[in-house]
């Protein structure tokens, strides 16, 4: 029998050629599973905003993934010992860090499935796909949880400055073309260092760390909150809510064989079982924009509504602002809208609502981002620097946000 060449290559518009570094992180990107990943989108509804922003979680994994091999590959050279099966398990751990993102990446963890996020559902996944590979992944798990002894490969994969957010603002940035986004990940990556086990950036990368903070406090607020994504993200978990509750009051809505589960059964973490990751891993964005076709012929008003206004994009009004809402306003809108359309006061309020949004580009006292000086000394970025910004950067800012109908004159 023919042996398949396992080592490929492969061409990304951002890094240009990435190698597949060996046989077991083939077989993993081969697995259906991971194959998944090609259809949920990395930004969510974003693409109503952005145009380009149709870049996948696939695209995103392999990012990391070859992020993480200029990593071994620099530490190595700066003298940490890193091992075979560390370096293999660390190549493992990051493709697969976001195997558990649910269709839309977001919006499902607060309709499809209750009280779970996407982390969990990637170590499931990482587990079940572990028994099949006969353990090769005992010891990537163990780094993706931070139970491993050592420490700086935690880092590598989740911590303020990881393989993941290295990719993401880079990624995200390139395919929204806001440029604010692109950050120098091969310098950023060139700078790391291990001391103590704890991962360091030297002293004259300390320039590329403003950069990058700055770059993700810009992408939080142009991009990823950004008030368009902002209502469609909003009215997607409300279509969810809404066909939920419909069918739970024994209406049969059209919908695919997995997405009919999720909105049949209410599933918590418990209720994980081998069956329903199964089933979960059936579910991707198609599944959804699917349902949401038929749904704009349902004569629900509140599903038929939601869905054709994300299906035709014509979305709802959002106004956002530093202070609260005054609630009255809210009121009257939805007395207005009740009597207009001949609906209940508690279907109004999935067209008129409120929220909050906050962002804080970096985390003080959280994995923190440390400087190491030619003196030996370790300081946190917020005092290494002379950048006043970075210390406003390190505080959250919250802003409030109410949406409503538009009403056309």
């Amino acid at each position: 029998m023919k042996t398949r060449n396992k080592l490929k290559i492969l061409n990304d518009p951002i890094y240009g050629f990435i190698t597949i570094p060996n046989e077991l992180i083939f077989d993993l990107i081969e697995h259906k599973y991971f194959q998944r990943l090609r259809r949920i989108s990395q930004m969510g509804l974003s693409y109503l905003v952005y145009p380009g922003a149709h870049h996948t979680r696939f695209h995103h994994a392999l990012g990391c993934m070859h992020l993480m091999q200029k990593a071994v590959r620099v530490l190595r050279f700066k003298g940490v010992t890193i091992s075979d099966n560390e370096e293999k398990a660390l190549y493992a751990a990051i493709l697969l860090h976001d195997i558990g993102h649910g269709p839309f990446s977001h919006a499902m963890e607060h309709s499809i499935v209750n009280e779970i996020n996407h982390e969990s559902i990637s170590l499931m996944f990482m587990e079940e796909i572990n028994q099949e590979f006969n353990g090769s992944l005992t010891l990537a798990i163990q780094i993706f949880k931070g139970e491993y002894h050592r420490n700086f490969l935690h880092q590598l994969i989740s911590s303020q400055l990881d393989m993941d957010r290295l990719d993401y603002l880079k990624r995200d940035s390139f395919y929204t073309g806001v440029a604010e986004g692109n950050i120098n990940s091969e310098r950023l990556i060139t700078m790391l260092t291990v001391v103590n086990d704890e991962l360091v950036i030297e002293e004259k990368g300390i320039y590329s760390v403003e950069k990058f903070l700055l770059a993700r406090r810009l992408m939080y607020w142009q991009v990823y909150l950004h008030k368009t994504s902002l209502v469609a993200e909003s009215l997607l978990i409300r279509v969810l809510k809404r066909a939920k509750e419909l069918v739970d009051n024994g209406k049969d809505l059209p919908a695919s064989a997995a997405l009919s589960f999720f909105l049949k059964h209410k599933i918590s973490e418990g209720d994980f079982t081998t069956e329903v990751l199964e089933t979960f891993s059936r579910l991707d964005d198609y599944d959804i924009v699917s349902a949401m076709k038929e749904w704009m012929n349902c004569d629900d008003f509140v599903l038929s509504k939601l869905s054709t206004m994300l299906i035709n994009r014509d979305l709802l009004k959002i106004k956002i602002k530093k202070k609260p809402f005054d609630s009255s306003k809210k009121e009257k809108q939805i007395e207005k809208f009740t009597s207009k359309y001949k609906i209940s006061e508690d279907e109004a309020r999935y067209f008129i609502f409120e929220g909050t949004i906050s962002n804080q580009a970096y985390h003080q006292n959280k994995q923190n981002i440390n400087i190491l000086f030619k003196s030996k000394k370790i300081v946190d970025i917020v005092k290494a620097t002379d950048e006043y910004n970075l210390e406003a950067l390190s505080k959250p800012v919250t802003k409030y946000f109410m949406c409503s109908p538009k009403y056309k004159h």
